[in-house]
């Protein structure tokens, strides 16, 4: 089949890499020069496939008030008339019951752990670099009220096999022993040592290049106005440069997903969530993380990337705006000088982009009520983590075959 591929984050990049080698004909369209040069080029660096927590959990709405008089805030709220903002935030806290958090969590315990199989699969198969690390997440807690209140999460790593380990500030100075100066901060924490690290934009762009290799055709620079459907298919995408035929239609464009599907009667209720990075040059490997720590206080990740540290977090919901206030910036620099003094933040860059977030944490993936139109999106701050496993599922699914994981629960239609 001709599959039009809509989106070359890594969601995209990855699904063309998967649907090229189940053999059918396909095309990127991004309106991008080139590949993961939106909410997949500075991420927080993490593959974290332990951690993986839906943002909708039993005692956030009471945290999310704490958090708002914070001064280095891991949740920034702007409200403004925005009903899909309401509707997602009404939709978000009805999920935020311990029954809802369980059965979520477990959903993306699933996608993760078959995507940790699916990116082996690609390095083995390619031998692909991306400044990749295998020495695990830590999860860091400063008090003892964070420790206790991981014990949910513990329960759902054990209930799905995921390998873990509940560390003293001993232990997580074993794991990071940059962290020893900070010692006396450090109540306790969670390792998931199967998880990753690495560059999501290095990933996606060496990727692209063996799917180009593959036949894979690469459409920059190309705005999509719309898909247009005829006899209820799917039939090809109507841009700025014309018509581009196709048999089946992927969108994988992050937030930019539902007002695409929206005209064709799809609710899709994915919302962007602003997150920042900045990438410092390390002068100090001794002062450095050695893979990923996550900051429970302020949830923020602090990554080793190579020669860099890739710092970023934070949840800022605030529509599209893609604006870098010097306050996130400070929280940025707050997080890793307490913990890892090792870089140069004279030469840091600062970046901000749009996680496209579900309100309940996992993604859509799947078919729609078109024929021949299917949804690869909303992964939230996991896209990176969960790309390799939703794109072979993906690319099972438009090519009629049975995928190797439950699926159903999965698609838009769970929002029926």
């Amino acid at each position: 089949m001709k599959v039009a591929v809509l989106g070359a984050g890594v969601i995209g990049v990855t699904s063309a890499w998967y649907l090229a080698k189940a053999g059918h004909e396909v095309t990127v369209i991004d309106r991008q020069p080139g590949p993961a040069l939106e909410t997949s080029f500075a991420n927080a660096g993490e593959v974290s496939f332990g951690y993986c927590s839906p943002w909708a959990a039993p005692g956030i709405p009471k945290k999310a008030l704490k958090w708002l008089m914070m001064e280095h805030a891991p949740l920034i709220l702007k409200p403004k008339p925005d009903l899909a903002m309401l509707s997602w935030l009404t939709r978000m806290l009805a999920n935020c019951t311990a029954e809802a958090y369980a059965l979520n969590k477990s959903r993306m315990l699933r996608v993760a752990e078959y995507s940790r199989l699916a990116l082996a699969e690609v390095k083995a198969e390619t031998g692909i670099e991306y400044d990749q690390r295998m020495q695990g997440t830590l999860q860091l807690f400063r008090t003892q009220e964070q420790l206790d209140a991981s014990a949910k999460d513990v329960k759902a790593l054990a209930e799905d096999g995921v390998p873990f380990e509940v560390l003293d500030p001993s232990g997580c100075v074993r794991v990071e022993p940059a962290l020893a100066h900070a010692h006396n901060r450090i109540a306790g924490g969670l390792l998931t040592p199967k998880d990753e690290t690495g560059d999501c934009f290095k990933f996606t762009n060496a990727l692209a290049a063996l799917a180009a290799a593959r036949g894979v055709a690469f459409d920059y620079g190309r705005t999509i106005r719309g898909i247009r459907v005829e006899n209820g298919r799917a039939s090809g995408v109507e841009t700025d440069r014309g018509f581009q035929a196709a048999d089946a239609v992927l969108v994988a464009m992050g937030s930019f997903s539902p007002a695409l599907v929206a005209p064709h009667g799809i609710r899709l209720p994915v919302y962007p969530v602003k997150g920042y990075s900045l990438t410092i040059p390390i002068l100090d490997p001794e002062r450095a993380p050695e893979s990923t720590v996550l900051d429970e206080s302020y949830k923020i990740a602090i990554t080793r990337l190579g020669e860099r540290i890739r710092v970023g977090g934070m949840a800022e919901i605030s529509g599209f705006t893609t604006d870098r206030p010097e306050a996130r910036r400070r929280t940025l620099e707050h997080s890793v000088c307490d913990l890892f003094p090792g870089g140069d933040l004279a030469k840091a860059d600062y970046w901000s982009g749009l996680r496209p977030m579900t309100p309940d944490g996992t993604p859509v993936i799947g078919p729609t009520r078109v024929n021949g139109l299917f949804l690869n999106t909303g992964h939230g701050t996991l896209g990176w983590t969960m790309s390799c496993g939703s794109a072979r599922l993906v690319a099972d699914l438009v090519s009629g075959r049975s995928p190797e994981i439950e699926a159903a629960d999965l698609a838009v239609a769970r929002y029926a």
